[in-house]
């Protein structure tokens, strides 16, 4: 006798997943590196992170009150905090007040309720306002507080980071690679650089705990990390002197922080392992290219929005075979 599928009538089981949860899970994942941004850059942290997240949960309300009219708003499932803890994470911590804000118009009106709100946005709503911002104002977004000045705000003693430092090398400054930090120091955040990006133990602590929580999977973080390690390595053996080794393409810049907390966004990544995997490749490949070739020290942002775009292309490549198809000769 053949074997049927006898699926049972309702109640089902129900995993206890929401995005409620999810959402929330992400927030507490981000705690360890915004408790590091607090003890190295103090006020301007705590600051720019409050402005970016209430400026972003009003425009949410805002947008879905009296202009969509929906009779029921969604400033408590998780997703416009994260988009503003993450926009925040993006900008130096002496970004003023009137710039966040409009990042945060930005990213929740044109990256997130244009297309309808949470599940419809095609890309990460925070990159779309970071990437806007770094556009209209460079000279405010590429103005990086040194840390330790935990008191100081607008009027923070900027320095070079270790991406500047980088392009510069590759500009065919010798000595720019001298003068990074140890990667001991870059490993923990003792660097300038946005705010939430400085730690990368910070940003690992959090990626273990959305792993056991299920939150995420590995695919896509572990693809990212390990291609960047790989094509970083070849230009650096190809040539010491004018491209950083791979530890120090990891453990600068957002690499970190876009690879765990941005390229997986639900909405704005692929569905099935593999083309996570191919997502995540092309995300490291095209964030190395940018930083050694691109005008922006930093590719991340760009990599990511790059490939949010081709997610629907993944997704039709990547589509699983439909229980009981007969493949065709």
């Amino acid at each position: 006798m053949a074997n049927k599928l006898i699926v049972s009538l309702s109640p089902h089981v129900h995993s206890g997943d929401s995005v409620q949860k999810n959402m929330y899970g992400v927030l507490i994942a981000l705690i360890p590196a915004l408790l590091v941004s607090l003890i190295y850059f103090g006020v301007g942290a705590a600051v720019v992170t409050l402005t970016s997240v209430v400026s972003c949960l009003f425009f949410e309300w805002v947008i879905t009150k009296f202009i969509l009219k929906r009779e029921k708003t969604t400033i408590l499932d998780g997703s416009a905090i994260i988009t503003g803890v993450l926009l925040a994470f993006n900008v130096p911590s002496n970004l003023p007040v009137w710039i966040i804000v409009i990042g945060a118009l930005v990213a929740i009106g044109i990256g997130k309720m244009t297309f309808g709100g949470l599940g419809c946005n095609p890309f990460n709503p925070a990159l779309v306002g970071r990437v806007f911002l770094l556009i209209s104002f460079p000279v405010q977004m590429t103005s990086w507080p040194k840390i330790g000045q935990v008191t100081s705000y607008l009027d923070a003693e900027t320095g070079a980071t270790p991406l500047a430092l980088m392009k510069m090398a590759v500009h065919g400054d010798a000595s720019a690679l001298e003068q990074l930090p140890s990667s001991f120091d870059l490993f923990i955040g003792a660097t300038g650089g946005s705010l939430g990006e400085v730690s990368a133990l910070a940003l690992l602590i959090g990626l273990l705990y959305m792993l056991w929580k299920k939150i995420i999977t590995w695919h896509i973080p572990v693809s990212i990390l390990a291609t960047v390690f790989v094509f970083s390595g070849l230009m650096h053996m190809a040539n010491p002197t004018l491209y950083a080794s791979p530890a120090v393409h990891l453990f600068t810049g957002g690499l970190m922080l876009g690879a765990i907390f941005m390229a997986t966004d639900y909405v704005t990544s692929p569905m099935t392992h593999k083309g996570m995997i191919i997502y995540g490749v092309a995300i490291g490949f095209l964030t190395v290219v940018i930083r050694n070739f691109g005008a922006y020290p930093e590719g991340m942002s760009f990599a990511i929005l790059i490939m949010n775009a081709f997610t629907p292309l993944i997704n039709n490549y990547c589509k699983p075979k439909r229980f009981g198809e007969v493949k065709k000769k």
